[in-house]
């Protein structure tokens, strides 16, 4: 497969799998939380499907596309331990999260999912849902829609 199709394949894998887990969550009171803002795409997406929810936003830089810059209350600047210990701090009740942090190196990629996890379930409220370009751990599994290959994205429920 050619990375493009393969970036395609991940992209509308992240959009078909938000856009199905915003459902799961419809009822439950709480917050998004995009991890890893990049040029903002993610975050688009969410607050314009989720636009009654807060969208909370953290990367180390910020340098997305000038139309997806999140408000400043929301944006969580540096390092995601930090971040996840300030939402944990103010007791944000996280219902939906994208988790988006790489380096683009696979073993390093996953390293670093599986050391977050501890730390992005603090956030999630009972009953969320978590979507993840990388394996997390120490959540529940679930399957995604259905056309989405299950080595593609990760859907976790809290």
């Amino acid at each position: 497969m050619s990375r493009l199709d393969s970036m395609l394949r991940r992209f509308t894998a992240q959009r078909d799998g938000l856009n199905w887990a915003a459902g799961l969550v419809e009822g439950l009171q709480g917050d998004g939380l995009d991890m890893g803002l990049g040029n903002g795409r993610t975050y688009d997406h969410m607050r314009e499907t989720m636009a009654d929810r807060r969208i909370w936003v953290m990367d180390r830089v910020l340098q997305c596309h000038p139309s997806c810059v999140p408000p400043e209350q929301d944006f969580l600047q540096g390092e995601a331990e930090d971040g996840l210990a300030r939402l944990a701090d103010i007791g944000a009740r996280i219902v939906i999260a994208h988790y988006d942090f790489g380096f683009g190196v696979k073993e390093k990629d996953v390293e670093e999912a599986a050391r977050f996890s501890p730390l992005i379930a603090k956030v999630m409220a009972p009953g969320g849902m978590l979507i993840s370009g990388q394996p997390l751990v120490g959540f529940e599994a679930v399957q995604g829609p259905e056309h989405i290959a299950p080595d593609r994205y990760y859907f976790y429920k809290t």
